[in-house]
């Protein structure tokens, strides 16, 4: 690689990119961000999104963000059409259980699917995103993560 080339995104870069797919409602960007990485990328990709998911989740709470079970499932349901179709029925019944107070569900597919854990969790975190930050702002959002996942996992300057 020249100087002047730049690497491509790691998985950590790549699973926000996964994310802004989901809140597109983009199938191809969900497919191209996860192209060409293995079983190992994935699990990375899954702790960028767990904490991804963990932070939003605490934005709401101190936040006090009120929101109605039917609008994190309307989200949901949206943004799982970008899933491929063996993943879209799991990312609405998670948010449905999750919704409902039930948290396990997105917690039981990292060991035995970790490909169905980055979709699933990924999709989520667009769903709350959505309705924490409505589209226009969730996807400003997207770029401080961005720009976060970048300095702190790839080790590239943030500009923050």
């Amino acid at each position: 690689m020249s100087d002047g080339a730049q690497k491509p995104p790691g998985p950590g870069c790549r699973a926000v990119d996964v994310v802004r797919g989901y809140a597109d409602r983009d199938a191809i960007a969900v497919r191209d961000a996860l192209t060409g990485l293995d079983a190992v990328a994935w699990q990375e990709m899954y702790a960028v999104l767990n904490g991804l998911l963990h932070s939003t989740v605490s934005i709401i709470e101190v936040t006090g963000t009120r929101w109605t079970t039917g609008q994190l499932v309307e989200h949901a349901d949206e943004v799982a059409t970008a899933a491929p179709p063996h993943y879209e029925f799991a990312v609405a019944e998670a948010a449905r259980a999750w919704a409902g107070g039930d948290r396990s569900a997105l917690s039981a597919l990292p060991g035995r699917d970790p490909l169905g854990a980055v979709h699933v969790t990924a999709a989520f975190v667009a769903a709350l995103g959505l309705v924490l930050w409505g589209r226009t702002r969730f996807l400003g959002v997207l770029t401080a993560y961005d720009e976060t996942v970048a300095a702190i996992v790839d080790g590239r300057p943030s500009g923050l």
